[in-house]
């Protein structure tokens, strides 16, 4: 019975050129994470430089003034975005678990309906944030009825980062081992005793950075709130879901276009402090995972 070898010459030029190649590209990916971090501390520099001078009391105590840079603040939209993003939370983050939860623990694959709802749900995560703000404009403020509010912003960014949540809860959820669930079952628990004590918990981290990461793009988006009509210029904080508002990437938008150098000084100044909110989101989101990852 013959024996298939591979000649030695073959095997020594194999052995030869895969650890060149593994070593190529672990100097490009080496190189891409230093080309991303050196821009990205360019820019927190430039930033953190250019708003000092007005990192003080005045940004979060005082109203914008379209006058004097240098009373001028940003409660509002400060404020505003606090709603915003609170709002959008409570309406996101269990609308979009519950559906993960019955995508991959209830749904039966095999229905076409289901995989219709996987689809479209993929697919509506790469739309533009523009759509959603005609969509918004269109069915939330004008049909609904509910005007230019704080109700009308958080439901739309709502929707937009609704698929994120679920898919990002999605894969933490299936990320479980089959065997807590399969014990769980053994044990004579239910289907939803099983979810809701064993998987639930266990899956809390991924959820956890996942929705944050879809808040923290909510946050940011400056776009679908202008077809909302979010007001660049306002001098009161909102006192409920129905009030009008503004967002601190408006009042910085308006900030920027501005043509005198005291508002460009504001504008770094309340990006300084829209990187803050995020980092205590991503702080809080840290912190959930590490506690839930040391329990399980």
């Amino acid at each position: 019975m013959a024996v298939l070898s591979t000649p030695r010459s073959a095997v020594q030029l194999a052995s030869k050129g895969r650890p060149v190649r593994e070593h190529l590209f672990r100097i490009a990916l080496i190189a891409s994470l230093g080309i991303a971090f050196v821009f990205l501390a360019a820019l927190l520099s430039y930033v953190l430089v250019e708003g000092w001078p007005r990192i003080d009391s005045r940004l979060w105590e005082n109203m914008p003034s379209v006058r004097n840079p240098d009373i001028a603040g940003a409660q509002s939209a400060i404020t505003g975005t606090l709603w915003v993003i609170s709002l959008t939370a409570v309406l996101t983050l269990p609308t979009g678990i519950a559906a993960a939860i019955y995508l991959e623990e209830y749904a039966d694959k095999t229905r076409w309906w289901n995989r219709v709802i996987e689809l479209n749900i993929q697919n509506l995560a790469a739309i533009p944030s523009i759509v959603y703000g005609i969509l918004g404009l269109g069915i939330i403020a004008r049909t609904f009825g509910l005007g230019f509010s704080v109700i009308t912003a958080s439901m739309t960014l709502g929707l937009l980062v609704l698929p994120i949540v679920i898919i990002a809860s999605r894969e933490a959820i299936r990320a479980v081992p089959p065997s807590i669930r399969e014990g769980s079952l053994a044990l004579g628990a239910t289907q939803w005793q099983t979810i809701s004590r064993q998987v639930l918990p266990a899956s809390i981290p991924g959820i956890a950075t996942g929705s944050i990461l879809a808040l923290s793009r909510a946050i940011g988006e400056a776009a679908p709130l202008l077809m909302l009509g979010a007001v660049s210029f306002i001098r009161f904080n909102p006192d409920g879901v129905f009030a009008s508002y503004t967002v601190l990437p408006i009042q910085i938008f308006n900030w920027i276009s501005q043509s005198r150098e005291g508002f460009h000084v504001l504008a770094s100044a309340a990006i300084v402090i829209l990187l803050l909110i995020l980092l205590l989101m991503n702080s809080v989101a840290i912190w959930l995972r590490n506690r839930y990852q040391k329990r399980w």
